[in-house]
């Protein structure tokens, strides 16, 4: 008799399991990212920062069950497929290979240098997947013609976009606030210098000066350019030929690892005591500390950083986007990592608008997205793509940067557009101005 009542006992958890499965569908599937990250080389930091948003991202997203997707009838979680670059063009081309076609990814997230971006659009490209591009700020990453960029997607401001709003800054605050403290003409240009990384990036960002002075009437004149490759570390001797020509500022196009020897360099070593712009990809924890005091009141380009939050709409959701990272990894995000963060849940988006992995109808959802702003301010508060070339636009701000006797390190501040600011810019009384003509 006891048996009997085991085996009724068994026979109606089955039922009831059965039940529960056709309810609540259970697949073994999974969809998988692979997130493009420079894992090893000269981008390493900027690396990490990429893959350790993207796992934050997957993790929140799987922690309530994963990806809808239609035509599995269930929710399916997200299996990243890490990708490293190698912070080289080879070492992309062989990561991406690989995920594409021994991983079996169904989308690629990520990207950083542009000239490693375009060594590997390639082979996105004859594979026909759907690639969301969250660094690689040229704009010929999705304007080249030389091949089908249909299905990359790019989530970072170009360098057109970032190289106008920091050349409008200069113009607007910089050279008026020179101007006004040492007694010139109000007629008198803006002297910038450019040192510019010999890459798709550095070029994009030096054309985009070019342009903007141009096309605004801006009152700036260039009167130095220097170039050097990629993971050069030593500059001074070109930052002592940068001092010969009296400049009121300098603007690199450079990475991190390349910007925190130069600046400190300038500072230490060429008492080259002028004001140094950056931009946004360098806004990480590790460019702070490496500048150390050598980048007191110098000016970064950003949509996020890891120490300053704009006011607006989403700054609850950047600031708990940064206390979740830090109590997993025990530090804070930099801006690549923020946009790699949002890249995961925009491919995630994307699947279930489409109702199926299936790359191609990946790739149509990805075009006609409209998904709310995240934790970067964006323009008309959405998430989405342009017609013409798959671009996002975003919400650009200014930061200066302050020492912080309390963190013990620099802290940035808001100080440009006003709708964002926290503060006004300052010269400080170690600024040298250039000639006075």
């Amino acid at each position: 008799m006891r048996s009997y009542y085991l085996v009724a006992a068994l026979v109606l958890a089955l039922v009831l399991c059965a039940a529960c499965t056709e309810q609540q569908p259970v697949s073994k599937e999974t969809l998988k990212i692979g997130v493009v990250a420079s894992m090893t080389g000269a981008a390493s930091t900027t690396g990490k920062d990429i893959w350790q948003s993207a796992v934050i991202a997957a993790d929140e997203i799987n922690a309530k069950g994963g990806v809808q997707v239609k035509d599995l009838n269930a929710k399916i979680p997200i299996t990243l497929i890490q990708g490293d670059d190698e912070s080289t063009r080879e070492g992309g081309q062989k990561a991406v290979s690989r995920m594409i076609t021994q991983d079996k990814v169904d989308i690629l997230v990520g990207g950083f240098s542009s000239a490693v971006v375009s060594a590997h659009q390639s082979i996105v490209s004859e594979n026909r997947i759907p690639y969301i591009i969250t660094g690689a700020s040229t704009p010929t990453i999705t304007q080249r013609t030389d091949l089908d960029t249909s299905t990359m997607f790019h989530y970072c401001p170009t360098t057109d976009d970032y190289g106008e709003q920091t050349t409008l800054f200069a113009d607007d605050v910089i050279r008026k606030a020179v101007n006004a403290k040492f007694g010139f003409q109000d007629s008198r240009p803006l002297r910038m210098a450019l040192i510019i990384q010999d890459s798709p990036y550095g070029k994009g960002v030096q054309k985009a000066v070019k342009d903007t002075i141009e096309k605004r009437g801006l009152n700036i004149e260039i009167v130095a350019e220097e170039t050097f490759k990629m993971g050069e570390t030593d500059f001074r001797t070109m930052l002592t030929s940068i001092k010969s020509a009296k400049p009121d500022v300098v603007y690199p196009a450079a990475f991190l690892n390349e910007q925190i020897p130069m600046v400190t360099q300038a500072r230490r070593d060429v008492s080259l005591n002028t004001i140094f712009l950056a931009v946004e990809c360098n806004d990480d924890p590790d460019y702070y500390e490496g500048l150390d005091k050598y980048g007191e009141y110098s000016i970064i380009e950003s949509r996020f950083s890891p120490y300053a939050i704009p006011r607006g709409a989403i700054a609850d959701d950047m600031k708990a986007f940064r206390e979740n990272y830090y109590k997993k990894w025990g530090s804070y995000p930099g801006m690549m990592g923020a946009s790699t963060y949002e890249g995961i849940y925009i491919a995630a988006k994307a699947v279930e608008n489409a109702g199926t992995r299936d790359k191609i109808q990946v790739a149509s959802a990805l075009d006609t997205l409209t998904m709310p702003q995240m934790i970067e301010a964006m323009k008309n508060g959405v998430i989405t793509f342009t017609d013409n070339y798959r671009e996002a636009k975003f919400d650009l701000f200014m930061e200066q940067l302050k020492w912080d006797n309390t963190a013990g390190g620099l802290r940035p501040v808001i100080v440009w557009p006003d709708h964002m600011k926290d503060t006004n810019f300052v010269l400080p009384d170690w600024y040298e101005p250039g000639s006075s003509s």
